[in-house]
């Protein structure tokens, strides 16, 4: 049997390989489908372009459905919160989704400019808005979210779906939109030739160069600008489910702590870093495999900063601080946690294996040939 508090550990790691996973994974469509209407010209480019994603895109969904899943089965307090709290911004995602399996499967069967071009736009939607979104979710986190708990766990959110909209969310929504695009375009590098490629290129290059001024931004942020949350009594890593059995204060420059008691964990805001920087030299030198990692190893950074930075913080709460829940305090019962590590270990590999294997089958160019040869088959 293995430790509660070391499975409690092990979660958070595995939440956070989700997260991370669903960016490299379905991140790249997202950004393909935010650069659709700009890298594509006319109907023809635009379905290269399609073609690309449109083999893999619900299959790497699987990560986005997996992650929700994790967090519910491990964390259902920060589920039930989170999903009430933020429940119109999760709705707004929701609701940008549905252009994708629609946009995917009818944009091409009827022959007709405005037609296409309308699906073209959802699928701009279906792309651009979860990102952002999400980055903004993470920006509220990092500022703390409005809730608390009364005496009997029941959650309750005074916040508004407008207040979530504030100027440091907004900035890491941007941060996420333009880190996903990036990496959208790194992939079509990979995928495509000609005009398309170029224009990927440029838009690779820009999208780059704009997540990593916009990221060191936020993180100037959030060191002279953002209170974080600091552990004062209570909440040991072996307590039980109980967010209330703790003290919390809010401090100026708390979300740096981590990184002077754990010098090494600078080694994960370097590697958002290093990681869009290659993704920039790599584009620029026409090495489109070797900038699609480089953008990969970003967004692990990326999102491993916020991780690491609010450890073992998962919902901060602004309003009552004792209420914020934590890896140590939020968590399922051990023998959930067990049966769900047990459970990931047999299928997580299954879940890599055959997505690589459809990657490698499904393999190389999308050209204007293929396309105009396969008119009624492709998207």
């Amino acid at each position: 049997m293995l430790d509660y508090t070391a499975l409690k550990l092990i979660w958070w790691l595995f939440v956070g390989v989700l997260l991370i996973g669903f960016a490299i994974m379905d991140g790249h469509d997202m950004g393909v489908g935010t650069l659709l209407p700009f890298v594509g010209k006319n109907d023809n480019e635009r379905r290269v372009v399609l073609n690309t994603v449109g083999p893999h895109w619900d299959g790497n969904q699987v990560w986005f459905i997996t992650g929700g899943g994790a967090i519910f089965a491990a964390w259902p307090l920060v589920y039930a919160t989170a999903f009430s709290g933020f429940y119109w911004a999760m709705m707004a995602v929701l609701w940008a989704l549905f252009f994708r399996p629609v946009g995917f499967d009818y944009r091409s069967k009827i022959d007709n400019a405005q037609w296409r071009n309308t699906w073209d736009w959802g699928l701009f939607i279906g792309g651009f808005v979860p990102p952002l979104i999400f980055g903004v979710a993470f920006g509220n986190l990092l500022q703390g979210v409005p809730f608390h708990f009364d005496n009997d766990l029941r959650s309750f959110y005074t916040g508004s779906f407008w207040q979530l909209l504030n100027p440091f969310a907004l900035l890491t929504g941007l941060v996420s939109t333009t880190m996903i695009t990036a990496h959208g375009a790194n992939f079509l590098l990979i995928r495509t030739e000609g005009d398309v490629y170029k224009r990927s290129r440029t838009a690779s290059m820009i999208f780059s160069a704009v997540s990593l001024a916009l990221f060191a931004l936020a993180g100037l942020w959030v060191m002279k600008g953002i209170n974080g949350f600091v552990l004062t009594g209570g909440d040991l890593p072996d307590a039980l489910p109980n967010p209330l059995d703790k003290t919390v204060v809010m401090q100026a420059g708390a979300w740096m702590h981590n990184y002077s008691a754990y010098p090494l964990t600078m080694l994960v805001p370097a590697a958002a870093f290093v990681g869009g920087l290659l993704s920039l030299v790599f584009a620029m030198g026409n090495k489109p495999v070797m900038a699609f990692i480089a953008s990969s190893v970003n967004m692990l950074g990326v999102i491993g900063t916020a991780g690491v930075s609010m450890f073992p913080f998962v919902m901060p709460s602004s309003t009552d601080p004792r209420s914020s829940m934590t890896v140590w305090d939020s968590v399922s019962s051990h023998t959930t946690l067990e049966l769900m590590f047990f459970a990931t270990l047999i299928f997580l590999p299954i879940v890599i294996f055959y997505t690589s294997w459809a990657y490698k089958v499904m393999s190389g160019k999308v050209t204007l040939e293929f396309v105009k040869r396969n008119d009624h088959s492709a998207y």
